[in-house]
């Protein structure tokens, strides 16, 4: 063979080495990319996961409320216990108390002055009642009075003092009247299981006492300026949730009037989620009442325009119906977002035992508030001792607080949003 042809024999078995060494170089290279490329897939998947793992579980609270409690001489002399001389209100709550043990809060309106032995107790027109009923609030399981409302104050801005006073004692936060300015300026807020919550209050009036002067922060009157820069305040020092107490409306009428509407939906327009009325001494309607702004979105927030009188010794109609009242809230894990999941109610009435007709009653309790829908129940199984007068009467009372308040709302399964944008 020749040289130049063995040369180039050569010359190709070194080429078809070197595209053999390419071509398994480039495999192993895109193998080992491949890899690389998969572990990377792989890894940002894990951590994905490991992100979706770390959203926190939603935040669920429930509110409990009640309406007035607004103690009547009747109402305090009935609790005085002569051979201790104590005023012990707590019998009055016995069939009630268990709705207050799911509460993560449970809210109500003191609609009377806690003045103190020395100024005498005392019923309408001014109010001083015993200050035991603070604890008896406490211990039934309230953890917020509001103290904003036309009977705040019935013996002046020294009554109102030793109320607040009193209220600390037992333990009982308290939003609506303040002993300083400093005190009216500190918003209430709370955090509950994860939602940061604040609670005001605010009266129509003061039943035409004047406001000291040089005192004006002693209580909230309604004023939307004054509405307002308290829910900016609330929001500034981080509320996720609004709760307002209004102390308003017309006295022994089951409706709103266009006032409570107006401002019910002021206040859902700026950013408060639950509404709480209180003042005229009977129930009307709750809701969730949808705002449209002005650049056509929309707010959306409940509202029960009145809880009636948790208790009382009045007489006029629809004054003795009443509730324990549930507002479920939600807090969106992933998103923050706070939502009403639904409101409902236990119907209670107020129950005067001089009527003779309660064969539970043990002779000393002459008021009682009476869960209406278990005695029904418990008549219709033959079980307990009420007699077919209480269970006419519970029927009766059961009708008349369902068709006042309406339908119990149920939005969880719509996940209706309140935005507090």
């Amino acid at each position: 063979m020749s040289k130049r042809k063995r040369f180039n024999y050569v010359k190709l078995i070194v080429v078809i080495l070197i595209i053999a060494i390419l071509s398994f170089g480039t495999y192993d290279v895109v193998k080992k990319l491949s890899l690389r490329i998969n572990q990377n897939i792989f890894q940002d998947a894990d951590a994905q996961l490991e992100v979706d793992s770390k959203i926190p579980d939603d935040s669920v609270i429930n509110i409990v409320a009640i309406g007035d409690t607004l103690c009547h001489s009747q109402n305090f002399k009935d609790a005085y216990d002569s051979s201790t001389g104590v005023y012990d209100f707590s019998p009055m709550f016995k069939y009630v108390a268990k709705y207050f043990e799911n509460a993560t809060v449970a809210i109500g309106n003191l609609e009377a002055t806690l003045a103190g032995p020395s100024r005498g107790y005392s019923g309408y027109p001014t109010f001083n009642t015993p200050e035991h009923l603070a604890i008896d609030l406490k211990e039934l399981g309230l953890d917020v009075m509001t103290t904003a409302n036309n009977h705040t104050l019935d013996l002046g801005f020294t009554g109102l003092v030793s109320t607040l006073n009193y209220l600390d004692e037992a333990g009982l936060k308290h939003t609506g009247s303040a002993r300083t300015q400093e005190e009216q300026d500190t918003m209430l807020i709370e955090d509950l299981d994860g939602i940061k919550t604040a609670f005001l209050a605010f009266t129509y009036g003061t039943n035409g006492i004047p406001v000291p002067s040089g005192k004006e922060y002693c209580v909230n009157l309604i004023d939307k300026t004054l509405i307002k820069s308290k829910i900016d305040q609330a929001k500034a020092e981080g509320a996720e949730l609004i709760v307002v107490s209004m102390h308003w409306g017309d006295e022994y009428h089951t409706e709103p009037n266009a006032t409570q509407e107006d401002l019910a939906s002021f206040l859902i327009e700026n950013g408060v989620q639950v509404i709480l009325g209180c003042h005229p001494h009977v129930l009307e309607p709750m809701q969730m009442k949808t705002v449209t702004l002005e650049d056509g979105t929309t707010k959306t927030g409940f509202v029960i325009y009145s809880m009636g009188n948790f208790f009382s010794a009045q007489t006029f109609a629809n004054t003795r119906n009443t509730l324990v009242l549930n507002v479920q809230v939600r807090k969106n894990g992933a998103s923050g977002e706070i939502s009403i999941d639904n409101a409902t109610y236990t119907p209670v009435y107020v129950y005067d035992n001089n009527s003779g007709n309660n064969p539970n009653a043990n002779g000393t309790d002459r008021y009682e508030l009476l869960d209406i829908e278990n005695i029904i129940a418990e008549y219709e199984a033959g079980t307990g001792n009420w007699n077919q007068t209480m269970y006419n009467l519970a029927k009766t009372e059961l009708d008349r607080t369902v068709k006042i308040l309406g339908p119990e709302i149920y939005n969880n399964t719509e996940n209706l949003a309140v935005s507090m944008q």
